[in-house]
């Protein structure tokens, strides 16, 4: 049996991580390098974010891209053992109701991208019969928000494509899990943190009194890509400082 320590160490193992130019997804990719593990992040960006990891450029989109990118990566390397789609984007509406083009936009980028990048891996999972995949959702993916239908319905399909791709890919060993942020301050939500008001009223609502930072999820991303939750599939680690647990 491995040491207590040794569960968590991400040594030798190679991780995609989409999204992985900016906000949560530039710091769970350099908390999993950090950690051990040999990091390929990809997003539309065209310059690289970090020293600590590769990157290449690559549409999120475009699921051709993305599947060429991941059999490269695993041709190159030998295995994937894990993936993290944290790619996506919001679309909020100054109106009570969100475009239908908004909508469906965010649908595509949030939603649709997800699983393409997801079936591309478990491909180079399934023969080994082992991998993680973990997608970023959102509290929206749990809860309602108002003027953006798009951002809460695609993270809740995220939510729940999740579960379901942990139930087709659970005889492979495969596990699938879903990281659900609270309010993290990254460039998405850079407007709410610093307007006073909203500010405030989001640090209020959690128990813990503040907001999120980027690197407040890293924890829980290393725990999910490591020996340490080789039993953990289907199911949410909840990172919002107690938002959605909190009564009165």
């Amino acid at each position: 049996m491995e040491s207590s320590l040794a569960l968590f160490s991400l040594q030798g193992k190679n991780i995609l991580v989409a999204g992985a130019s900016k906000g949560i997804g530039l710091s769970i990719a350099e908390g999993l390098a950090q950690a051990g593990a040999n990091v390929l992040g990809f997003s539309r960006s065209a310059s690289a974010p970090s020293k600590l990891f590769q990157y290449k450029s690559c549409d999120v989109q475009d699921a051709a891209q993305v599947t060429a990118l991941v059999d490269h990566f695993a041709q190159t390397e030998g295995t994937i053992d894990a993936y993290f789609h944290v790619a996506g984007a919001t679309f909020p509406s100054p109106d009570i109701l969100q475009s239908p083009e908004n909508f469906d936009k965010t649908l595509s980028i949030n939603l649709s991208s997800a699983y393409a990048g997801c079936s591309a891996v478990a491909k180079h999972m399934i023969p080994r019969k082992a991998g993680s995949i973990v997608t970023v959702t959102s509290i929206g993916s749990l809860l309602g928000f108002p003027n953006n239908a798009g951002y809460v319905a695609s993270k809740g399909g995220l939510r729940m494509m999740s579960k379901a791709l942990a139930l087709d890919l659970g005889r492979f060993n495969i596990r699938v899990n879903s990281l659900v942020p609270g309010y993290i301050h990254t460039d998405m939500t850079d407007g709410s943190y610093t307007d006073p008001q909203k500010s405030k009223e989001r640090s209020d609502r959690t128990m813990l009194g503040r907001w999120g930072q980027v690197g407040d999820i890293v924890g829980a991303a290393i725990f999910l890509a490591s020996n340490a939750s080789t039993y953990v599939t289907g199911t949410d680690i909840i990172v919002d400082g107690g938002w959605t647990a909190k009564g009165l």
